[in-house]
């Protein structure tokens, strides 16, 4: 498993790098579909484009979770009044 921190890092290369590779694959599959079969209605193209938001988060799902929490390997601080 990896580490708060870890997750962290390897959450924002995904997204910095990894999300608009993903998008503009995304939109060459799009366009290649165009180019083969024609130009589908749009809301086929919706489909499409939905059905890849979606897909791309599935296999990132454990990376994402909890990073937005505090980190919970860090050292509470118990001396402060509440």
């Amino acid at each position: 498993m990896l580490s708060y921190k870890a997750r962290r890092r390897l959450s924002m290369l995904v997204l910095v790098v990894g999300l608009p590779v993903y998008i503009v694959l995304a939109v060459t599959l799009t366009n290649w579909l165009d180019r083969t079969y024609g130009r589908q209605p749009i809301w086929v193209e919706l489909l499409i484009y939905v059905g890849l938001g979606f897909l791309w988060m599935l296999p990132m799902r454990r990376v994402f979770l909890g990073v937005g929490q505090a980190d919970p390997d860090a050292p509470r601080d118990t001396d402060k009044p509440q």
